[in-house]
Formats: C-alpha cells, structure tokens, sequence
C-alpha cells in the first residue's frame, strides 16, 4: 500500500498529546456518576479532617473546643437551633430582607443599564456613580445606612439595593454593548425605528446575559445581608446574622458553624431555583423547557394585540368626525 493507511487503522495522536481521553485528560469532561463521586470524596475528606482535629477529650485536642467543635457536638445542637432560636423564621427574614433589596436593585438598575448601555451620553453621565458605587467597601455601608434609615427593616433592605444596585447598571450596560454592530443595521434597513431596537433588538437578545447576571449577584447580596443583620431592632426576628452575633457573644460557637453551613445551602437552592428559572425562559441559550419563555411571549403578544387595536380605534374615530 505504500504510504497509504490502511483501513480501519486509527490516526496517530499529534505530538505532545495522549492518545487516549483518560481521566486527567487536559481540559476534558467528566461523566456526571465521576462528577458526583469527586465531589462526595472531597466532601469525606473535609469531614474525616475535621474528626480527625477535633477527636479527644476537649484538654488533648489539635485545635480547641472554643475555636472548632467536633461535628458531633456541632450536628447535635441542632435542635436547640432549630426550636430554641427559631431557625426557620430567622431563615425567612433573611430571604426576605435579600429578594425586597435585590428586586429594588434589579428594577432600578436593569432599565437605567439597558440607557447607559445605548447612548453614550447617560453612560458618561453616571459613570462616577457606577465605579464609585462598584469600589465603595461595602462594610462602610453600614453606618452609613445606619445614619439614612436608622435601624429597622429599610436600612437591611436599603443596604442590599446600594450594596448591588451599580453592579446591575454595570453589567446590564455591558450585556446590551456586547450585542453585535449587525443585529443593529439590520434592523434599520428594514425601516425600524430607534425605540423599536431598544425594545425589540437589543433587550431581548442582551436579556439571557442580564438575568445571568442578576442570579450571580444575588448570591453576593445574600453573604452581603450577613453584615447588616448584625444590629436588631426591637424583638422581632433578627436573621441569620443576628444569630451568630447573638452566639459569638455568648459562646454558643456550634450554633455558629450550623449557621455557616446554612446559610450556603439555603443560597444553593436559591441559586437552582434561579437557574431553573432562567433556562425555562430562555430556552435558546440554556436548553430548558421554554414554559416561561412561551408564557412572556403570550403576554407580549397580547400586549401588542390590545395597543394595535386601540391605535386602529382612536384612528378610526378621529377620520369619521365631520369638520364643520
């Protein structure tokens, strides 16, 4: 056969490369049995670490009782937490603290990025805003919502929306400049209007990359309410913070790594909800059902249905007046 292959014969693997996918394969997949099981090794792990630290009467142990409880004594004060401290409601406030800041972040920000992203003039305008709100420490937040709103629900909920508000405006501008020069032109040439690609162009084709956007952040928001729970006013429930500064000043520090553990469970769960969400709406990008994303484009649809027959009314009505 000469230099010719034969048949059937595989290609030679280029220089520097294995031959075979393996299991350390650079930049390959895993399937999503090994995925799971990596993930449950580093899980064991951490814990047989944690036993191992922490074994032993409390006088002979490698790291003290008072900095790091065995998971024992950790798991076993549970229920103390859960009934004594009223967990769940101190759950529900801090969820509701974080969704009232974020929704206000988000319906502020979206529409005032989705501007700053298509004229360069209202970008300009509110560019020292956005890197100042950006930068700002956000533990300086504190006394100065402090100052605005005093102590009660608005200043946790006012902290949220400062704390993320300029990251919305900053990422949704982004996402609307990141759509391609092209979508644009088109557009014009067929005789669309400026409004008319704001609305029909570049918000929807900008808006997977925006909630995207919106989930990420709101996992900052909820570490972010942790630091201004940490004052309670009057006696209703006081959050996730409240508990562990309440449990740091009075030694309960099981209650304290509980709470650690919660509080990125509960935000895990947020996190697929959202993510469940966002594929359900944009099923394009994501590859989820499209249940919301049909029942946004019912309503839109709708929505143009009624204003198009109104416009076909009040037309109607002002050619059948008879001048005088």
């Amino acid at each position: 056969m000469g230099a010719e292959a034969k048949e059937g014969t595989k290609p030679a693997a280029p220089a520097g490369r294995p031959a075979g996918p393996g299991l350390f394969h650079l930049r390959g997949d895993l399937s999503p049995v090994l995925a799971v099981a990596f993930s449950l090794a580093c899980l064991l792990v951490v814990f047989l670490l944690w036993s191992a630290v922490t074994a032993g009467p409390p006088e002979e142990r490698v790291v003290p009782r008072a900095t790091m409880p065995s998971p024992g004594e950790t798991f076993g004060s549970f229920r103390e937490l859960w009934f004594e401290r009223a967990l769940t409601r101190n759950v529900l406030v801090t969820i509701r603290r974080v969704f009232l800041g974020f929704l206000l972040a988000a319906g502020i920000g979206v529409p005032l990025g989705i501007l700053c992203g298509c004229f360069a003039p209202i970008q300009a305008f509110f560019l020292p805003l956005t890197v100042f709100g950006r930068n700002i420490p956000i533990a300086a937040l504190i006394p100065l919502t402090f100052a605005c709103f005093g102590i009660g629900e608005a200043q946790k909920v006012m902290f949220i929306f400062i704390a993320c508000v300029m990251f919305v405006v900053a990422d949704t501008a982004g996402a609307i400049r990141d759509i391609e020069q092209r979508y644009v032109d088109t557009a014009y040439t067929l005789g669309a209007r400026r409004r008319q690609i704001v609305t029909k162009v570049l918000v929807p084709l900008a808006m997977p990359a925006v909630f995207n956007s919106l989930r990420l952040l709101f996992g900052l928001a909820f570490g972010y309410i942790m630091l201004a729970e940490v004052i309670k006013f009057g006696t209703e429930a006081g959050g996730l913070g409240d508990i562990i500064e309440k449990s740091q000043r009075r030694g309960l520090n099981t209650h304290i790594w509980l709470v650690l553990f919660i509080i990125p469970l509960v935000a895990i769960v947020i996190d697929r909800l959202l993510y469940a969400m966002q594929r359900s709406l944009f099923p394009y990008r994501y590859g989820g059902g499209g249940m919301l994303n049909g029942a946004v484009r019912w309503v839109g649809h709708r929505y143009d249905d009624l204003k198009t027959a109104v416009l076909r009314r009040r037309k109607r009505d002002g050619g059948s007046e008879v001048q005088p």
